[in-house]
């Protein structure tokens, strides 16, 4: 026979249990696309932290995905830089607005209600952060998210919008890469931050305005990734170095390149 307090707490338990994989589940998911290469960049867990490995030169987007039937604010911070007003982020700032479900693709930087300049991983000195004084947070991709107070919404937006009123401000003056590269340096004995997220080319990327009133000042959600380029996150030993083809050395002349014979520059018979 189970005793009644034995019983309560067995009750308990399974209802905790059946309320796990609810209260664990990311009110806004966000992953990582290469738009290059078109391969969504997979993520390796090390100390607690998520990392994911970027390919110098290669644009990427942001993808957020609202998992919940309300809308949400996104705060998205690149590189500890608010990615639409330029500054430096927090919780508090203006972002982007999830319609219930919506999944969207933050391309770049904001720089007007029309287009963006795109998100492009880059030399950590040709960093947008380093070249505007800010080098602390580079390799750092994050969000926070807030919910709405309680009212409903009748339809869903087709692209999420940017909430009104907010302070666009201006970001710190540009200062030379050599200068921010005095700032890098070793952070928990972790090998140095190779690269960061450049300011790359301007991209058509229209958005609207709306109101939102979050439910509370503190965050329901803050997610952080971090990243950096192959060959230093196996280093750090959270990824296994890039197996490279048994002729393939990329640091020195190759006699099989790959490829077919081109023709030769000018008009060709």
């Amino acid at each position: 026979m189970i005793h009644k307090p034995a019983l309560a707490a067995l009750a308990l338990l399974a209802a905790l249990l059946l309320a796990a994989p609810a209260a664990a589940r990311s009110l806004v998911r966000i992953d990582v696309v290469d738009r290059d290469s078109g391969q969504w960049l997979p993520e390796y867990p090390h100390r607690r932290e998520s990392w994911i490995a970027g390919t110098p030169g290669h644009r990427y987007g942001v993808r957020l995905t609202n998992n919940t039937g309300e809308r949400l604010l996104v705060v998205l911070s690149v590189d500890g830089v608010n990615a639409v007003t330029g500054q430096t982020a927090h919780p508090s700032q203006t972002g982007y607005v999830l319609a219930p479900w919506q999944s969207t693709e933050i391309t770049g930087w904001r720089k007007s209600y029309q287009d963006v300049a795109g998100f492009v991983f880059t030399a950590l000195p040709d960093s947008y952060a380093a070249r505007t004084g800010r080098p602390d947070h580079v390799g750092t991709i994050g969000v926070a998210v807030f919910r709405e107070r309680t009212y409903r919404y009748p339809h869903p937006l087709p692209s999420p919008p940017i909430a009104r009123g907010a302070d666009a401000g201006k970001s710190r003056s540009a200062a030379p890469a050599a200068e921010a590269a005095d700032a890098y340096g070793d952070h928990d004995g972790l090998a140095r931050q190779q690269i960061g997220t450049g300011h790359g080319q301007r991209e058509w990327s229209p958005v609207g305005q709306t109101s939102f009133v979050r439910a509370s000042s503190r965050p329901a959600q803050i997610t952080q990734l971090r990243y950096d380029a192959p060959g230093a996150l196996a280093a750090r030993g959270i990824m296994p170095w890039p197996a490279p083809g048994p002729w393939q050395h990329r640091d020195r002349p190759q006699a099989f390149p790959g490829g077919f014979v081109a023709d030769p520059p000018g008009r060709w018979h």
